[in-house]
């Protein structure tokens, strides 16, 4: 995908980097895989504010995504590419031999026209869904499911993928982005090729208004807040807060680790680098 770069005719325009979507579908999504989304706006079901800095926003659908790939065996064409609000990725419209049509993460790279299958002993080719136990080492992977049947949850945002570093007894050795490297059961399926829109690292929204337009609400600094509305508050003149940055709650905000779920720890090799 290009880059849209904007002359500066006015502030806002100063400066702006947005991604272009020339070559994406331009009518609505499709309606049998599309369904309500309703905004909280950062509160919970008592009406209680549980998420700062959240609220308004575009009205937004939610596309019914398929991160399991289950058919096997069927081969799917690809109809065509869309934006998608709620994820930094585009989406690929599919529709399966069997009449049957699905979302699925647009892969980097794919064409309208492309076919892509699921199943064992498939060609390493991009957007073919397979188990782990037959992609070859070095091979970029995206969608990569944690457990068989579990559907993808590794690598899903725009451009990021994983790599398969070699293989161990019944498990694979999958090199994340963020430099962690872990052991996944052979029989979870992966993706081949990177997820698409690479370029959405370079956008520069230009203007305070384009979050408001996402949801997203002003954050108003610690500093700048009293002593009893946040512990870097107060002081004479400009400070700065006077101790090791924390959240209003007094946590490290610094790479305090808050993971919690240690059943998995055995299967990381080597954790993420800071």
């Amino acid at each position: 995908m290009a880059l849209k770069i904007f002359k500066s005719y006015t502030k806002s325009t100063r400066g702006t980097v947005l991604v272009s979507r020339k070559n994406l579908w331009k009518g609505k999504s499709l309606k049998s895989l599309t369904v309500g989304k309703n905004s909280t706006g950062g509160r919970n079901n008592l009406g209680r504010i549980t998420s700062r800095s959240k609220g308004a926003g575009h009205k937004q659908k939610y596309r019914e995504v398929d991160f399991y790939r289950k058919k096997d065996n069927i081969k799917a064409k690809i109809e065509r590419v869309e934006y998608d609000p709620n994820r930094s990725a585009h989406l690929a419209l599919i529709k399966y031999e069997d009449g049957i049509m699905s979302y699925i993460l647009a892969p980097n790279k794919i064409n309208i026209g492309d076919e892509i299958v699921s199943g064992r002993n498939k060609e390493i080719e991009i957007g073919n869904c397979m188990p782990l136990s037959d992609i070859p080492a070095g091979t970029d992977i995206h969608n990569v499911e944690l457990l068989p049947n579990g559907g993808g949850k590794l690598a899903r945002s725009a451009g990021s993928s994983a790599q398969i570093s070699g293989a161990d007894n019944n498990y694979c050795i999958v090199k994340l982005k963020s430099g962690e490297i872990r052991k996944i059961i052979n029989t979870a399926r992966a993706t081949i090729g990177t997820v698409s829109n690479s370029d959405h690292q370079n956008i520069k929204i230009g203007k305070a208004g384009r979050n408001r337009w996402k949801g997203k609400r002003p954050s108003v600094r610690g500093v700048a807040m009293n002593p009893v509305d946040h512990p870097h508050g107060g002081g004479e003149g400009k400070t700065s807060g006077g101790r090791s940055p924390v959240s209003p709650w007094g946590q490290s905000a610094k790479g305090l680790k808050t993971r919690k779920n240690k059943k998995t720890n055995k299967f990381i090799i080597s954790r993420r680098k800071k």
